[in-house]
């Protein structure tokens, strides 16, 4: 016998009736093979050869517009930023090997969570190694059985998943509904535990959530609130702190989650908040006791990077508002369909007719030199195919008014517009 527990030397031989667990895979699998099959690049394994700044890189041999990366503040080649992550790798070497509660708390994690503390202006911060395992353990932690979670049916995997590990009672709610969410919180058992989460800006579509009507909801039936800023994070508010700080009712959120992967320009992910027993989530959050921390490069990279978004992040934000408008405008007047009306956020989803189509056009749009994702269901809302595109604060003028230009040529020839 081996080591392990019961495990033969040997695996059994399969038998024509031992079952494929992978055939629940079989119509993506078939899917993608007709994609390939009928002469597209594959649109999910795109490689980039060379990254040379935050808005262009060598894909395919050739020099693209990134249009993709929710890199939205363009922090990823600032010097100071880059010069801290080498300082630390310098200064500490290349990781930590352990938890956060063992060996794996450097003193860059700490200095990282200040840097989170002073931008939210909030009591308590807790970083974890991605925006994923953010979500994963504050919801699973908080509401756990015989708990509830009320959430809007659009919400990241990430917070589905956090709902399933805490083995809580889920409750969906339609997209941004007040009313929906309003039943069904007047439905649950009087004296269980309630928490209701949210999202800043959506990442599909790029809309944002009446966090102002929603939270007002939730609190009027005893619910605590986390909100997910993931996209919305260092560009939308007066202080970049997001949607909640934008209409006014940050003091009414008891969990903000953000990640450091989207504008602070690195990965790594956090929670921040006002709750006096906030501290005890450090021993008892389980995708934070049981895994390792984030390298010392990283975090130093992060707390540069949030500290500058504090002191200069204003005119970047107003940039990145203009390129919003502008793009949004120039693919409504193209004859696109949009995800939202008007832009609310750095994100502006193209609705494609079908998956086909779609990654035909995706693919046109490569051959431009333009790099975009190409969304699908069943990550998109009602099975939409989309062509997400994410604007950077470092997007010169000219460079939307080329963007625009390859989606009108790209549009035409596979005739989507």
């Amino acid at each position: 016998m081996s080591e392990g527990i019961g495990q033969p030397d040997k695996p059994a031989e399969l038998t024509g009736n031992t079952p494929d667990l992978f055939s629940k895979f079989d119509p993506l699998i078939q899917q993608r093979a007709d994609l390939l099959a009928a002469g597209v690049e594959d649109p999910f394994n795109l490689v980039m050869e060379r990254v040379l700044s935050p808005t262009r890189a060598i894909c395919n041999g050739r020099d693209t517009i990134l249009l993709g990366t929710y890199n939205y503040m363009g922090m990823t080649f600032d010097p100071d930023v880059i010069e801290a992550g080498k300082q630390a790798l310098d200064d500490y070497g290349s990781g930590t090997t352990g938890s956060r509660v063992l060996n794996g708390t450097y003193q860059g994690h700490r200095e990282c969570e200040e840097a989170l503390k002073e931008f939210y202006g909030m009591e308590h911060a807790m970083v974890f190694s991605t925006g994923y395992q953010a979500n994963l353990g504050i919801i699973s932690t908080i509401a756990g059985k015989g708990d509830y979670v009320v959430l809007d049916i659009d919400s990241h995997a990430s917070i589905w998943d956090g709902c399933a590990l805490g083995n809580a009672e889920i409750v969906p709610f339609k997209h941004n509904d007040i009313e929906a969410m309003d039943k069904r919180l007047g439905r649950i058992p009087e004296g269980a535990g309630k928490l209701v989460v949210l999202e800043g800006v959506y990442s599909m579509l790029g809309d944002i959530a009446p966090l102002r009507e929603m939270i007002a909801v939730a609190k009027k039936h005893g619910a605590m609130v986390l909100v997910d800023e993931a996209h919305s994070m260092g560009f939308i508010g007066p202080n970049g702190r997001g949607v909640a700080e934008e209409q006014g009712v940050l003091d009414d959120v008891d969990f903000v989650i953000g990640t450091f992967s989207k504008s602070v320009g690195t990965v790594g992910g956090f929670c921040v908040s006002n709750h006096p027993k906030f501290e005890i989530m450090r021993l008892v959050c389980r995708p934070y006791v049981f895994t390792a921390s984030l390298p010392p490069s990283v975090v130093a990279t992060a707390a540069t990077s949030i500290r500058k978004l504090m002191a200069t992040g204003h005119n970047k934000r107003a940039h990145l508002w203009e390129n919003s408008k502008r793009l949004h405008k120039g693919l409504t007047d193209l004859g696109f369909e949009l995800g939202t009306s008007e832009p609310q956020s750095a994100i502006v989803a193209v609705i494609m007719p079908d998956l086909e189509r779609g990654a035909a056009m995706w693919e046109a749009l490569l051959k431009e030199g333009l790099y975009v994702n190409l969304a699908r269901p069943p990550a998109t809302p009602a099975n939409m195919t989309l062509l997400r595109c994410s604007l950077c604060a470092e997007h010169s003028e000219e460079e939307v008014g080329t963007i625009l230009g390859m989606f009108e040529r790209a549009g035409k020839a596979v005739e989507i517009i």
